[in-house]
């Protein structure tokens, strides 16, 4: 199974399209929720506390930063919720939200409709298997991305030509 079964014989393009819109509903059902909620905040008695200057100096912040993590949280397991929550509650602007949101849903609409419907079975499976076995491979890949990452970040800091040892002892001569 790679798709839903209501999915099964449809053109690529009408299957992403169709998973695109139910992302964009239920990332904007969640933003509007915790709209929502802010809203309840600020006429509860921790108004005070929300709108005080430390948080909205960080709420600044965040709408003038943090538009990335919306766009990136759509391609992890589990954080978009938390961050599209995040969006709504610290109220940023909807359509900054929503410009950061779209490619975000793109994105997720074309993993799932290629690699990640198969995915998710085979964990799946796996975990029916063996809860133990699937938390292995869990680690392993994490494993695997760490070790990748840190050779990445240190042929980056090391000059052509020289080792890594070299580059790591800064007095040693040349």
């Amino acid at each position: 199974m790679s798709v839903p079964s209501w999915l099964e014989g449809t053109p690529f393009a009408v299957t992403v399209g169709v998973l695109f819109a139910i992302v964009l509903l239920r990332a904007q059902g969640t933003y509007w929720l915790g709209r929502l909620a802010a809203a309840g905040a600020l006429r509860s008695r921790w108004a005070d506390r929300v709108t005080g200057p430390r948080t909205t100096a960080t709420i600044v912040r965040l709408h003038r930063w943090g538009w990335p993590l919306i766009t990136l949280s759509f391609l992890t397991v589990g954080m978009q919720t938390v961050v599209n929550a995040a969006a709504g509650l610290t109220r940023m602007p909807w359509l900054r939200y929503t410009a950061a949101m779209v490619p975000g849903c793109l994105a997720w609409a074309v993993v799932y409709a290629t690699v990640g419907f198969a995915a998710l079975e085979a964990a799946l499976a796996l975990a029916a298997r063996s809860p133990w076995a699937l938390v292995a491979v869990l680690l392993l890949v994490a494993g695997g991305a760490a070790v990748l990452i840190r050779r990445r970040q240190r042929t980056a800091t090391t000059p052509p030509g020289a080792t890594a040892e070299r580059a790591a002892d800064p007095i040693q001569s040349p």
